[in-house]
């Protein structure tokens, strides 16, 4: 049956979410992905789906999808995608509409190059050949780290001088929003993000499980991000000290106070993503804190330079 090629709708999340969940099961071992998460991508107000998705059908069957965005709004574009084992064909009508719409979207910025990222597995069901053979290369690593959880973990008690609250209170949720970007600000493809941008992203949370953390004399200096909507496990999305502050073990006594919430919750395992060449050394932290690698995964890279009248692939 030939291939057929659309945009994605909000109505297809079901459809997307079961294909990713396929995908993981080849990859990890197991399901990973929540239909929230989708709904989520599919709905963020700055993707426009009929130019910035593409389903591929086979007789009614989805084999395969992508998504891109632009972080930045000069020429920086995330892309997602995810594809069947064994479906170079499909892969590679994505990849060309994922390249074409990239270039046309840094153009319009008035951008003279697109750089595209794209977060794969290390052992993706996407072959990697065909990204090498389209000038895409790695540039960094992730790692997905774990750690089980049991009756032991429990919250610790607060150094001296050391103050956390939650962030229900809206302009608790203002502080760690301002703090995310200021401890992330000089990481590996972080783009600045407004507040309504970062409330986009993220989608719904518990506020209740974001923590900021404050020294005596030195007011807000921590944030800790968790959520606790993955079946999975617990997860930490963001784990950031002001520079002034780190060295002082915080980092850790974050990390300790996520492992006894999520205990006390009835979380057996919760997991993080830390890029391993992070330049506050957290890869350091986690595993002195008994976490341990599930998977891998890497960037990979696209530098298209376009022609900003046109759009054009130069």
């Amino acid at each position: 049956m030939p291939l057929t090629v659309r945009p994605a709708t909000l109505a297809d999340a079901p459809f997307i979410c079961a294909l990713l969940n396929a995908v993981d099961i080849v990859e990890i071992g197991r399901a990973d992905t929540e239909l929230h998460t989708v709904e989520t991508d599919l709905a963020h107000p700055e993707v426009d789906l009929a130019q910035d998705s593409w389903l591929v059908h086979e007789d009614g069957d989805l084999v395969a999808y992508g998504i891109l965005w632009s972080d930045s709004g000069d020429g920086d574009i995330g892309v997602d995608h995810y594809v069947l084992p064994g479906r170079p064909d499909a892969a590679v009508l994505v990849l060309e509409r994922i390249e074409e719409r990239a270039a046309a979207k840094a153009a319009a910025a008035g951008a003279a190059r697109a750089v595209l990222h794209l977060n794969l597995n290390v052992r993706p069901t996407l072959d990697t050949g065909l990204l090498g053979a389209r000038g895409w290369r790695v540039v960094r690593c992730y790692q997905v780290m774990t750690r089980p959880l049991s009756e032991a973990d429990r919250t610790p008690e607060l150094p001296a001088g050391v103050s956390l609250r939650d962030c229900v209170a809206d302009a608790d949720h203002r502080i760690a929003h301002a703090l995310v970007e200021e401890t992330f600000a000089e990481h590996f493809d972080h783009h600045p993000r407004t507040y309504e941008q970062w409330l986009a992203d993220t989608g719904p949370r518990d506020r209740s499980l974001m923590w900021i953390a404050s020294l005596e004399g030195e007011g807000d200096v921590a944030v800790l991000l968790t959520r606790d909507d993955k079946d999975a496990m617990g997860w930490i999305g963001n784990l950031g000290v002001r520079k002034q502050a780190r060295g002082r073990g915080l980092g850790g006594h974050l990390l300790r106070h996520a492992f006894g919430t999520y205990a006390a919750r009835g979380r057996d395992t919760i997991g993080l993503a830390v890029d391993t060449q992070n330049e506050s050394r957290a890869l350091s932290l986690y595993e002195a804190h008994g976490m341990s690698l599930f998977y891998a995964i890497d960037t990979w890279e696209l530098v298209l330079t376009v022609h900003p009248a046109a759009g054009r692939v130069c």
